[in-house]
């Protein structure tokens, strides 16, 4: 790696002590992590991080002082920061909520879910009202742990949540399969824990045994229908319209809801039916955005309206809904407030925000070229603690402290300055950070920074010889693996261009590559010609469709073409896009897609609509034959 000039007296034996310290720490071996701590100079570049690995064993009984000393030595760091997260968990676990309270509002960032659970919980605990912030918190079951299990049973225990709360929990936990959280709100609404469990992980049972007689045992009843619904609509529906006379209106609502839910993301053509049976429900954030999809998907633009208009701000406010808001209020001949709408997104070079773009008339073009970063902006940016941290950590092949404590480096930086830490980045053959820090800069824009091409050498003649867009290859490896040369994800796809071993094979031999074996995915040129290989079969695959290449390549091509044969009439591509079942694979699409468009400018020096290469997508068609599922 290019430009990592070692620490003044840090050694190979500093490093691999380090390494050992880090991995003491890691299994709470205190008195290892002490030993170990003790042969590493306090001038190490890492010195921050050897006392925190040295303390954090001991966290739980470290005292007061101990823990502050350290902190005020590492103030204004990345690791004095973590470490007072971890604090803070402590601290909230133990009920010292002065100390908590003291140290909360010095955390120099948010801190992650569980701190915020145990800080709304001290407050509860001096008799706060803390309701509405939490239930605006508590939004996502499967991560709450045990902070946000404690807060909730506060509330429920003093009064700042009703039922209704704890029905909406329980929801909650059902339709995320959640079934620790969906145990704990059962206790708490007087039910069993057996139950709760029955009802997300057995809903066949659950749903035999009846509606019951109490609301808590009625709803317990209606998560199991949500649950039953994503693996058999017609089962969930029968037994729904059978106890539907010993529910009340609002019960039966949140019953088709959810099995509406369930019928979107299949894409089945019944969920408009379970919509339109839902009304009068309480929907949940993931309702009412497949309850907008599945409205796009018809062209009902008043009911697209409608249900945006019901989110909440924070959802309201995200770019998609804006983009598709715009577009209803256009439909419906609200011109004016449509291109307001648009307006307020169209310098986003994201897919809606290039979308936003066209609508008021403009195709996307990339940006002129940014002064060049001086000697003196990158020898500051070099002189940044942080970064050369950061550095450190990207050579010792940890790559997520690495990233934290980069990022880190970021805060408070000018545009100027955050183009110079790219570049930084760029030197140091890290085109991930590149990307990801140019793209902090709002009217200094970079795309030589934001949108590189590196390997063009090997991937030109390829594409060329392929007869493939070199600009949606580039736009796909930037996806998948923002140009980590030996990125490796948690189903094992390597390299650039993410190819999956089975994968890697098949295509080695339709093309007559010999004795390929795993370990060839990690070479460059072989990563890139298997890669490209497969993305011009799957293609060719689907009649040439940008859109359906790109998920079959995230997702396979058997979904690809599932989702293609819920089709009835052409449909416009970002509509297809915004109403892709997986939530991963529709956000790659898009990303793709905006990222080919982007590449597009740069490599051709013109406009581009991103609107044509989404096209719009057939019901029929080719992708009959497998290529590889």
């Amino acid at each position: 790696m290019q430009g990592v000039a070692p620490a003044a007296g840090d050694t190979r034996a500093d490093d691999d002590n380090f390494m050992l310290l880090r991995e003491a720490s890691r299994q709470n071996d205190g008195a290892r992590a002490n030993a170990i701590a003790s042969r590493l100079a306090p001038n190490y570049l890492l010195a921050p991080y050897v006392d925190y690995y040295r303390l954090k064993p001991r966290l739980r009984e470290a005292i007061q002082d101990e823990v502050l000393q350290v902190l005020r030595r590492h103030d204004g760091t990345a690791v004095a920061d973590r470490l007072r997260n971890d604090w803070l968990i402590e601290l909230g676990k133990r009920g010292e909520w002065n100390t908590f309270q003291r140290e909360v509002g010095t955390l120099g960032q948010s801190g992650d879910l569980q701190v915020r659970c145990y800080a709304l919980l001290g407050r509860a605990s001096r008799g706060e009202s803390v309701a509405q912030e939490a239930r605006a918190l508590l939004t996502n079951p499967p991560n709450y742990g045990d902070a946000c299990a404690a807060l909730t049973a506060e509330l429920a225990r003093n009064g700042q949540f009703t039922q209704a709360d704890l029905l909406r929990q329980l929801r909650l936990a059902g339709e995320t399969n959640a079934t620790g959280p969906a145990r704990r709100i059962a206790v708490l609404l007087g039910l069993p824990e057996g139950r709760a469990t029955q009802a997300v992980d057995l809903p066949a049972v659950a749903m035999a045994r009846g509606v019951g007689k109490t609301r808590a045992e009625q709803e317990l009843y209606l998560v199991a229908v949500g649950r039953m619904a994503r693996t058999s609509l017609k089962l969930a529906a029968v037994g729904l319209d059978k106890n539907g006379p010993k529910l009340d209106a609002e019960e039966r609502a949140i019953g088709w809801a959810n099995v509406a839910l369930a019928a979107s993301i299949a894409l089945a053509p019944e969920a408009d039916e379970y919509w339109r049976r839902s009304k009068g429900a309480p929907l949940s954030d993931f309702q009412m955005q497949w309850k907008t999809r599945m409205a796009l998907r018809r062209g009902d633009w008043k009911e697209v309206r409608a249900t945006i208009e019901a989110m909440p701000p924070a959802l309201r406010n995200d770019s998609t809904w804006i983009y598709w808001l715009g577009r209803a209020r256009q439909a419906e001949g609200h011109s004016v407030e449509a291109r307001d709408l648009f307006s307020g997104i169209a310098a986003q070079s994201t897919f809606y925000g290039q979308l936003a773009q066209e609508e008021l008339g403009r195709l996307v073009v990339a940006p002129p070229p940014v002064a060049p970063i001086s000697a003196a902006e990158l020898a500051q940016a070099s002189s940044n603690p942080s970064l050369q941290r950061a550095l450190k950590f990207y050579s010792l092949s940890l790559r997520a402290e690495g990233n934290r404590e980069w990022n880190w480096g970021l805060r408070n930086l000018s545009e100027r300055q955050l183009l110079a830490a790219a570049e930084l980045a760029r030197r140091n053959e890290l085109l991930d950070r590149m990307v990801e820090t140019s793209l902090r800069t709002r009217t200094e824009l970079s795309y030589d920074q934001r949108f590189p091409a590196p390997h063009l050498e090997l991937l030109k003649p390829t594409a060329q010889g392929l007869g493939l867009d070199k600009a949606w290859v580039y736009g796909l490896i930037r996806q998948e693996s923002r140009f980590i040369r030996d990125a490796r994800s948690g189903v094992g796809a390597s390299g650039l261009m993410q190819v999956m071993p089975a994968t890697g094979k098949w295509v080695a031999n339709k093309i007559g590559l010999e004795n390929f074996v795993h370990d060839m995915l990690s070479d460059i040129r072989t990563n890139i010609t298997l890669g490209a290989n497969y993305m011009n079969m799957v293609l060719g695959n689907f009649d040439g469709s940008y859109v359906l290449a790109t998920a079959a390549y995230n997702a396979g091509p058997g979904r690809s073409r599932t989702w293609r044969g819920r089709l009835d009439q052409p449909m416009e591509g970002a509509i297809f896009v915004e109403s892709i079942p997986f939530t991963e694979t529709r956000g790659y699409v898009r990303n793709v897609m905006a990222n080919a468009t982007n590449y597009a400018s740069i490599f051709e020096g013109k406009p581009q609509s991103l609107k044509a290469r989404l096209g719009t997508i057939s019901p029929r068609g080719g992708g009959s034959g497998s290529v590889l599922d």
